[in-house]
């Protein structure tokens, strides 16, 4: 991608208790206050359908707007149970092909978990059935993760991204402070994140990243709750400052209670540095 575009995950807020909002009406809206993208929350069901697929991309090519999707919730490539892991890659498959109709771009998931597989056994199974995925022309992007019980440290997710053609990254800034009970405190800190990944992935994939950034409640086991940005100890100008440092470009999800208005804060700040 040639710059770096700033959005939301899901419906946004409006200005009044009375807005009501479809993906259709959400994408006019977030366009007319600064913004770029939106993710499609695909958390419980893949609600882009036969009935509002044609409004949806009617609004987004008259917008130009980047659309990505969050896949289900209800998904394990290491369960326990073969019929469990086969019904999660159904359920991406299904996501990737309503993002598809849509012209969207990115289908971000959380894995699995490790449950009371060890580490390497994990990911050996996911990488597996992560190689079973069709492509069409959507890209998987696995989600760092908050809590050390899911699949999803940023170093597994390079590694799979090595291994599996058909993925890319989705960094996830407030799981990795959360996940490392406020790990990320400093420059330097956001500034290491991205130079591995330049150096495992090549500068490339700093020019195509998917990142999600918010306010994070978290504890010794993890995440908890997103925040409002204003309101969570985040640091995120210092990691907008090493994001525009080493050029990245793509697109940067907000998420939390406060969607578009702390969109628009990560935005303007980034613009002012």
């Amino acid at each position: 991608m040639d710059k770096l575009l700033f959005g939301i995950s899901g419906l946004p807020l409006g200005t009044s208790p009375k807005d009501k909002f479809n993906y259709s009406t959400a994408i006019d809206y977030i366009k007319s206050v600064g913004l770029d993208a939106l993710e499609l929350l695909f958390v419980r069901n893949v609600n882009v359908t036969e009935n509002n697929r044609d409004k949806i991309l009617k609004s987004k090519l008259e917008n130009n707007i980047y659309l990505s999707a969050h896949g289900s919730h209800y998904i394990n490539l290491n369960s326990d149970e073969i019929s469990k892991q086969e019904a999660s890659l159904e359920r991406i498959i299904k996501a990737s092909e309503g993002l598809q109709k849509v012209n969207g771009r990115s289908l971000i998931f959380h894995p699995g978990y490790y449950l009371n597989n060890s580490k390497s056994e994990t990911y050996s199974t996911i990488k597996n059935n992560l190689l079973k995925l069709p492509y069409n022309r959507v890209d998987y992007r696995p989600e760092t993760t908050g809590k050390g019980t899911q699949f999803g440290t940023l170093e597994e997710l390079v590694s799979l991204c090595k291994e599996v053609s058909t993925c890319k990254l989705c960094i996830d800034f407030a799981h990795i402070h959360a996940r490392g009970n406020g790990a990320l405190k400093t420059y330097e800190d956001f500034a290491r994140i991205l130079q591995y990944v330049s150096d495992e992935l090549g500068k490339a994939a700093l020019k195509d990243l998917h990142i999600h950034m918010g306010g994070i409640n978290y504890n010794e086991k993890g995440e908890r709750n997103h925040l409002p940005l204003l309101e969570s100890d985040f640091n995120f100008t210092d990691c907008l400052k090493a994001i525009k440092d080493f050029g990245v470009k793509g697109c940067i999800i907000a998420e939390g209670p406060r969607l578009e208005w702390d969109a628009l804060i990560l935005k303007n700040t980034y613009e002012k540095l």
